[in-house]
């Protein structure tokens, strides 16, 4: 195993060891991905970056996308950032995920509110939409692989989300705008439909209707995200096979999205997710390992990885990406949400950024079988 020494300004003299790959173990399955940090997109990581180069074929962007970011005030873009991640990206020949278009989270007051702070009517709104949708994919036409269009738009019990501007203003039909008009920004983009939960089976109803109302009216959607925020124990995997199964049967591509496993507790009157809104008090209780994770728990991560890849493998026809949330522990937004300052392990390199036992699992999972 070669073992090279990275100068960085995060990690510096960091020791990062270059052995098997996870892109070249999935090859023949589906894409692997991760996530990148403002840090890693702009060169301030490269430890980090190493790691992503020989470990992934795929990357996303956490936050550099989301409408905050990219377009802050009206009629100003800031595209440093993105254009660092397409150049990224373009160097090291790597499929990149634009994250996100449309999302009632993330997105400047502005967005929403005339010159007098009242909100804009639906059909300013919606030319805010547009506007931003044409300047964004249009800048980055040919070279962006694929886009989530809308994220989490729709709840647990099947309804639209509350609290949802996009649609209260401008109604359901702000999702077949935005895939209308991010195709005509840039027709060789794939467009994604993008939610967290998606194993609930109110979820799962609205979801695959949601693909249908738009393949009926001839309105390009080319897959479907599962946010993979899951815990150790849940989804239940026998719920989890048969929304891939149910998803599967509309002929879209479905990616595994902004994967990781929490090992920590959840408060006991908080809902799994990711619902960014959530915020709990930080007690030594919810914080179990804040002093190191123990062997045994390595064993249990890497067994749940392993039996949820296990999964996706028997849905490799399906199956087009796995995307990790993050390239280590010390990134993952799991140390903050739900609750702020916990010390989380939910990822397959560590906060030293050497592999786990999950990701020699993962290895063995494939290498295994040939």
């Amino acid at each position: 195993m070669l073992v090279i020494m990275i100068l960085g300004c995060r990690h510096e003299k960091q020791e990062v060891s270059i052995g098997p790959s996870l892109k070249e173990a999935y090859q023949d399955l589906f894409l692997i991905g991760t996530a990148l940090n403002t840090a890693q997109i702009a060169g301030q990581d490269r430890a980090s970056l190493e790691i992503v180069k020989k470990q992934f074929n795929a990357i996303t962007a956490e936050n550099i996308h989301k409408w905050e970011k990219i377009h802050p005030e009206e009629g100003v873009y800031q595209f440093g950032p993105a254009d660092d991640f397409l150049a990224f990206g373009e160097k090291n020949r790597m499929v990149m995920i634009g994250h996100t278009l449309v999302w009632q989270n993330q997105t400047p007051a502005w967005v929403f509110e005339d010159a007098n702070g009242q909100p804009v009517g639906r059909d300013e709104l919606l030319k805010r939409l547009k506007d931003h949708i044409d300047t964004v994919v249009g800048r980055y036409r040919g070279k962006i692989h694929g886009w989530d269009v809308v994220n989490e738009a729709i709840d647990e019990q099947g309804n639209y989300r509350q609290n949802n501007t996009w649609y209260e203003i401008i109604g359901p039909d702000y999702i077949e705008y935005a895939f209308k008009w991010a195709h005509e920004a840039d027709p060789g983009a794939e467009l994604y439909y993008n939610d967290f939960n998606m194993w609930y089976e109110g979820k799962v109803e609205s979801v695959i209707k949601l693909v249908r109302n738009l393949q009926s009216k001839n309105i390009p959607i080319h897959g479907i995200g599962l946010q993979g925020h899951w815990g150790l124990d849940y989804p239940p995997l026998d719920e989890l096979e048969a929304c891939l199964r149910a998803y599967s049967e509309t002929g879209l591509n479905l990616m595994i999205t902004e994967m990781e496993i929490n090992v920590l507790p959840f408060p006991e009157s908080a809902d799994i997710g990711a619902d960014i809104t959530k915020n709990y008090e930080l007690r030594k209780e919810y914080d179990p390992y804040a002093e190191g994770f123990p062997d045994s728990m390595q064993v249990i991560l890497g067994n749940r990885y392993r039996e949820l890849f296990d999964l996706f493998i028997q849905y490799k026809a399906h199956v087009s990406r796995v995307t990790l949330w993050g390239v280590h522990d010390g990134q993952s937004w799991t140390n903050y949400w739900p609750i702020r300052g916990r010390t989380n392990y939910p990822l397959l390199f560590d906060r030293k950024l050497k592999p786990k036992r999950a990701f020699y699992d993962l290895i063995h999972l494939v290498t295994e079988e040939e």
